[in-house]
């Protein structure tokens, strides 16, 4: 995929589920595969919205219509359909730390303030994290956004719960009781390596383990897109809708 062009096959695949571009007097009201186009660019380039090229529209409208996508929830439903494709024989659970530029901080009360801003802090400076589920191509099925403060194990249940897969893979940051369990319950092999400090120390498939590598490399796919990579905007919902795009344009690849 081009930084700022979906070829024909994958407009084909995601034009259905793409609101508007209803048919006027004077033709479409919107060009919606232009607009894709036009937040794709955005995504990988990392720049500014006035810097958006003129030939992908005018770069007000391209916003307004991008913020009433994260209010509608249109990335989340097209990530949530082309992840009924997935490959549940394994489900990975991971984290990465995303730092956030200096005008990512200072978000209106009337937008939520800080809760909705989602930024962490620390020594370090400003910061979000992504959590994420992938499956056993290492495509994303579910993805969260927090302050970067946050313990991994803190949103594990939501990653996993209402996902099926016959085995879940994770580092020992996610080696706590109480989702060992809730794995287990469902049925699901738990591969996840006990912390030194277990009295009693669970066996695990170590071969298998090995392929959590695969998360790393959708990480490393996700922080192409220089949108994600760094983070620019102020609210967290924002932010995680270019993080959905570009899990929407590596499931298209």
């Amino acid at each position: 995929m081009d930084c700022d062009a979906l070829r024909d096959d994958q407009w084909e695949r995601i034009k259905g589920f793409v609101p508007g571009g209803t048919k006027g007097k004077r033709g479409p009201r919107t060009d919606n595969r232009k607009f894709l186009d036009a937040l794709l660019w955005m995504a990988r380039s990392g720049g500014r919205w006035r810097d958006l090229p003129e030939r992908l529209g005018d770069y007000r409208s391209v916003k307004r219509r991008y913020y009433r996508w994260i209010e509608m929830g249109v990335l989340d439903d097209m990530l949530e359909t082309l992840a009924r494709e997935a490959d549940l024989e394994w489900l990975m659970i991971d984290s990465t730390i995303v730092r956030a530029h200096q005008h990512a901080a200072g978000a209106r009360k009337v937008k939520g303030g800080a809760e909705a801003q989602g930024l962490g802090r620390s020594r370090g400076g400003l910061s979000t994290k992504i959590h994420a589920a992938t499956e056993a191509l290492g495509l994303p099925v579910r993805l969260i956004g927090s302050p970067g403060q946050r313990n991994d194990i803190a949103l594990a249940h939501d990653l996993i719960d209402d996902i099926d897969a016959e085995s879940a893979i994770a580092d020992k940051g996610y080696d706590a009781d109480h989702l060992v369990d809730r794995i287990a319950e469902s049925g699901t092999e738990v591969v996840i390596p006990p912390k030194r400090n277990r009295k009693v120390q669970r066996t695990y498939d170590v071969d298998l383990y090995k392929e959590r590598n695969r998360i790393e490399r959708f990480f490393n796919k996700l922080k192409q897109f220089r949108r994600v990579a760094t983070r620019y905007d102020k609210l967290l919902a924002n932010f995680m809708g270019f993080v959905k795009l570009a899990a929407i344009a590596i499931w298209l690849r």
